[in-house]
């Protein structure tokens, strides 16, 4: 039996972002399935409110309490289909941990995904961002997308070519609020090469051998060099990396070159990839702290929420942060996580 959305009133929504933001949702729901998803949708249009389509909280920062209704995304299940002797798909629903399944996948002995280990969220939210690390992106293995087309109330299947994705971007993150994501469908092997080129993998397991590790020999390396760079959100709040590598023009690189001979930079076939963590150190910031919110000492992507700071707070040290890259270097940062609420 399916039973109704159970809307509640002002909700703290703090547990539910790792930057740990003390805001409140003005009605909050949780939704363990399709049919609620729908019912909910429904009320917020009778009611006229705004929605805001919620998984586990990592990727955003609130710069206020949210005035409409939360759709907290709870629907849970895993399940594999068409396996084979090498290839399964591993369907995970929306509301899975992320990181639960990487684990899963990888002591199954299926790879694909382990270099994906350890980021926070749930599975809807991955394709939105197109997650990535350590040279692999979700697109690498994402075969369909099931959602709710939030125009027709219809549930649809797309492909992996109909999500359009790009680096840390996808159609979901471009059209906000046409599809809300229920289960996503991953296409894992047996024998696909595992990808130990990036160098940080590459140091950690030099005493191993290549031919022997398992999928989650390499989850736990992954795991490994993302605990000495990376804040544990539990411990320290954070969205992880808050601002996108930007890519360049040839000719803008070769200038900043000139300049900055040290440069960290990714070639690539439209142009030049940057380290946005190279131009952040830089410029000074890596390390610093104010009153209530600062900079990783470990990783200058990494803004981190030390002491109750508001959104308003993260914001004004990103926007000073852009500032002094933008002045220094000539580059504009591009803010990762999505803001939600009155700025």
């Amino acid at each position: 039996m399916s039973y109704g959305p159970q809307i509640r009133e002002q909700v703290s929504l703090k547990d539910l972002n790792t930057m740990a933001i003390a805001v409140k949702a003005e009605q909050f729901v949780d939704i363990e399935n399709a049919d609620q998803l729908v019912q909910a949708l429904d009320i917020a249009r009778e009611q006229q409110v705004e929605t805001l389509v919620l998984g586990g909280g990592s990727n955003l920062v609130f710069a206020g309490n949210f005035e409409g209704l939360v759709l907290h995304i709870a629907i849970r299940g895993r399940r594999w289909e068409q396996v084979t002797d090498d290839t399964a798909v591993l369907a995970l629903a929306a509301g899975e941990n992320w990181h639960d399944a990487v684990l899963y996948a990888a002591r199954s002995g299926y790879r694909g995904i382990e270099n994906l280990a350890l980021i926070p969220g749930t599975a809807g939210a991955a394709p939105v961002q197109n997650i990535g690390a350590y040279g692999v992106e979700l697109c690498d293995t994402l075969e369909s997308v099931t959602a709710l087309d939030w125009d027709s109330r219809h549930v649809v299947t797309l492909s992996a070519e109909h999500c359009q994705f790009a680096y840390r971007d996808s159609f979901f993150k471009r059209n906000p609020g046409r599809y809300i994501i229920l289960e996503i469908r991953l296409r894992l092997s047996r024998t696909a090469p595992l990808k130990l080129g990036y160098r940080d993998l590459q140091d950690y397991l030099s005493d191993a051998d290549a031919e022997k590790l398992s999928p989650l020999d390499v989850a736990e390396a992954v795991m490994a060099v993302r605990r000495r760079k990376l804040p544990d959100p539990e411990t320290l709040p954070n969205t992880g990396s808050f601002f996108k590598n930007p890519v360049i023009d040839q000719a803008q690189f070769e200038q900043l070159q000139k300049c900055f001979p040290d440069v960290v930079f990714y070639p690539l076939t439209d142009g030049v990839k940057l380290a946005a963590a190279w131009l952040i150190d830089q410029a000074g910031w890596k390390g610093f702290r104010n009153a209530r919110v600062g900079i990783h000492n470990r990783q200058a992507l990494v803004l981190i929420n030390h002491s109750q700071g508001t959104g308003q707070d993260v914001l004004a040290l990103a926007e000073d942060v852009r500032e002094s890259v933008r002045e220094k270097f000539g580059v504009e940062l591009e803010v990762e996580p999505g803001i939600v609420g009155a700025r």
